[in-house]
């Protein structure tokens, strides 16, 4: 990845690889150009993560937990059998007392059901399930944001997956940053795909 005069000059280095073009229309800056590719590699990796779901999802017809968001695919945003775990809060839902509340949940409770506000994103909805207590941490401490299709938006489907995702929350992977907000169903895949990760031959 990278700009078009670069991969060029790479020459056969790069042959078995997919190459990205960044746009060229800007002049060359190191600082620009390397937060370009960041974006740039987050999009692809969010179209494979797209393909990949949706191929094991379509003959399985069971349930998939994403780690992320459904609502960067209008597919999963819609499906009745996807549930999207968000560890990061970079937006907040409410303010005021609401969102006290929220950052206050004890551990075990979830938030009130919401539509996150984003024309970006493909509609969904959405709750905070607190997983471990926050008390001498951080208030975003064992917090999670839970998205479903807006068919499963309803108090009684929020608690049913809720308790899901509670039974979901241990063995407890101290070294791991994220121990407070990781579902182990997604850290053993992590494990695996660390574990059998294949690098291109060259």
């Amino acid at each position: 990845m990278g700009r078009p005069e670069v991969l060029r000059a790479a020459g056969d280095a790069l042959d078995g690889l997919d190459q990205v073009a960044l746009d060229d229309d800007e002049p060359v800056h190191p600082v620009k150009d390397l937060t370009a590719v960041r974006r740039a590699v987050d999009r692809e990796r969010g179209r494979l993560e797209i393909e990949v779901g949706d191929a094991y999802h379509r003959p399985a017809g069971g349930w998939l937990v994403v780690d992320g968001s459904l609502a960067e695919s209008q597919v999963w945003a819609e499906d009745s059998r996807m549930i999207g775990v968000a560890k990061s809060h970079s937006s907040l839902p409410f303010d005021g007392v609401n969102l006290e509340a929220y950052l206050r949940l004890p551990p075990g409770s979830r938030s009130p059901i919401f539509a996150p506000a984003s024309r970006r994103l493909a509609p969904v909805r959405a709750w905070a399930v607190r997983l471990w207590p926050w008390e001498g941490k951080d208030l975003l401490h064992g917090l999670i944001r839970v998205e479903v299709a807006p068919v499963n938006g309803t108090p009684a489907m929020a608690d049913r997956i809720s308790r899901w995702l509670l039974a979901e929350r241990a063995p407890i992977s101290a070294p791991d940053p994220r121990w407070d907000r990781m579902l182990y169903g997604i850290r053993s895949v992590e494990e695996f795909l660390k574990a059998t990760r294949v690098t291109p031959h060259r």
